[in-house]
């Protein structure tokens, strides 16, 4: 049986998410993310959940907030994206933001509909109180199959 060498285009990435959450360290995320879909010529998805558990456990919130927090991060990350758009290796560019609980949106509503073949995110972002209770976003993003995961600190 001949099975073909790996060469750089097999052995690249080809679909990147990034999952950014806010923090001063996701500028340093998306500039990997940025370096990485370029030198592989690959798509590269940019994701950020507004996390509404801690507004569901108020009982109700106005949909103005989440609305206004939205807005709020694309305005933020609106220079990253811009730069990213003018990398001529990257084939595409998108941004997507959902509300709803962080593990679960992530997986289902992203990660699951792109299928990346990467995952890059920052190491920190929860406080370490919900650390301890609800475990890492990055250890969950580790334990994504048929995906290699990249863990910047």
């Amino acid at each position: 049986m001949n099975v073909p060498a790996p060469n750089y285009q097999s052995l690249g990435y080809d679909r990147v998410f990034v999952a950014v959450d806010g923090t001063p360290q996701q500028e340093l995320v998306i500039q990997r993310a940025i370096i990485i879909a370029a030198n592989n010529n690959a798509e590269l998805f940019i994701g950020h959940v507004v996390d509404s558990t801690t507004l569901e456990t108020a009982g109700s919130y106005p949909l103005e907030l989440l609305a206004t927090l939205e807005k709020s991060f694309r305005e933020g990350i609106a220079p990253q994206i811009a730069e990213a758009e003018m990398e001529p290796q990257i084939r595409k560019v998108e941004l997507i933001v959902k509300i709803g609980r962080v593990r679960e949106t992530l997986r289902d509503e992203m990660i699951n509909v792109i299928k990346p073949d990467l995952i890059i995110c920052g190491a920190l972002g929860l406080s370490n109180f919900r650390y301890a209770l609800m475990g890492s976003t990055s250890t969950f993003l580790s334990r994504i199959p048929n995906c290699d995961t990249l863990v910047v600190k």
